[in-house]
């Protein structure tokens, strides 16, 4: 049977069917009169630049919903594993693109297989046992609009397979552990995002996960934590500084809950970013606590409660957007979304459009989905200063 990353599994449910095929570029001309020179500009040219966005985060994270927010705001008909994947005449890829997308998952350059690691005593969080040269080498050639022979870190048996034939799309996604972990990796960067999961909300969801859904004792779930936390801590989770906007997921204040049902999610936005104006809620700069009306918002006990201010962050000035509690129905996210600027919407009513196209995906009634989606819009509006092109918007698909 066939088997993908849970990442390309998620992005393939975007569209009903995946489709094997290439990315080709054509390349855009400009004609000042009839008769006049062609001038042809290739992608990764100044006036046709390659956009470079990275997302930093732990495995079950939430970066695969996250990559569904994302890739669906650049439209195309075709999403799906590069070559079709294995079992489509294809092969076993973490990669996954669209006609303008390509999603490449940094997992592709760990240094040594499976086995290798039980030989350097060594996890896949530890910076040693990633190979930064090639991946700045490779993004780099990217970005200057050259085809890499990328490698494949194949998860299902642990090897390093043969290499992949990349070319560059109008805009490149970089997910994984270590995005901004090397400073020459993460100076191509046009844009920073790092999914942030707090120890405790990690705690709840794995014993979800693994003690009701696979039986596994709370005692191995513990350990299995305890294990990874010190190279996490150490090559993972300082990158959280080096991030241009990092959503944070805490227990909730509203009330009691040690199963990470109801969520604190907070939005922050650093300051002075090239490309970025932070969302902000009724009045920028301002230190705001909100409680919706409740015959506009629905909401169940223990409510829903939002905030914004400015704060500093890893010693950089910030402005926080935050949300505790969750949504009782999707269609009312119009009264907050009503209250917001800086959303880098096209229309009115477009991120609670967003919502609603992913209303099955994990998150969608909490902050988790929100602050997603706006993250994927605020996206969309960077590429689209960098490149002075405009990304179709299509009001009447919701």
């Amino acid at each position: 049977m066939a088997r993908f990353s849970p990442l390309v599994l998620a992005l393939a449910l975007i569209t009903p069917v995946v489709t094997a095929f290439t990315v080709q570029r054509t390349p855009s001309f400009v004609r000042k009169h009839a008769g006049a020179t062609t001038v042809s500009m290739a992608l990764g040219d100044a006036d046709e630049p390659v956009v470079l966005i990275g997302v930093a985060a732990d495995s079950g994270c939430g970066k695969s919903t996250f990559m569904r927010r994302l890739v669906q705001n650049f439209g195309g008909s075709n999403v799906g594993p590069l070559g079709g994947g294995f079992g489509n005449g294809g092969w076993e890829t973490n990669t996954l693109v669209s006609d303008d997308v390509t999603v490449i998952c940094l997992d592709d350059y760990h240094l040594n297989d499976r086995e290798g690691r039980k030989v350097t005593q060594r996890t896949a969080l530890d910076g040693a046992e990633n190979n930064f040269d090639l991946m700045f080498e490779q993004l780099a050639a990217l970005k200057s609009g050259k085809t890499i022979q990328k490698p494949i870190y194949n998860h299902v048996n642990g090897t390093l397979d043969t290499p992949e034939e990349i070319k560059p799309t109008n805009i490149v996604i970089v997910e994984g552990l270590h995005p901004f972990y090397d400073e020459r990796v993460r100076e191509l960067m046009d844009f920073s995002v790092y999914l942030d999961i707090s120890d405790e909300i990690k705690f709840a969801w794995k014993i979800q996960r693994d003690m009701e859904e696979r039986g596994h004792s709370l005692e191995s779930i513990k350990a299995s934590i305890e294990s990874r936390k010190p190279d996490f801590d150490e090559f993972v989770a300082p990158q959280r500084g080096y991030s241009d906007l990092v959503i944070s997921v805490l227990p909730t204040d509203l009330v009691e809950d040690d199963v990470g049902k109801t969520l604190k999610v907070k939005m922050i936005q650093r300051e002075g970013v090239d490309n970025f104006d932070p969302v902000y809620l009724f009045d920028e700069g301002s230190t705001i606590s909100w409680v919706p009306c409740g015959k506009k918002l629905t909401c169940s006990f223990p409510g829903i409660k939002f905030a914004y201010g400015p704060d500093v962050y890893f010693d950089k000035e910030v402005s926080v957007l935050e949300m505790d509690g969750k949504f009782d129905n999707l269609q009312e996210l119009i009264y907050v979304e009503s209250h917001l600027s800086n959303t880098a919407t096209k229309f009115y009513g477009e991120l609670t459009q967003q919502m609603l196209k992913l209303s099955d995906a994990p998150g969608s009634d909490n902050g988790t989905g929100f602050f997603q989606t706006l993250c994927a819009l605020k996206i969309r509006e960077i590429y689209e200063k960098i490149t002075s092109k405009k990304v179709a918007a299509d009001p009447i698909s919701a």
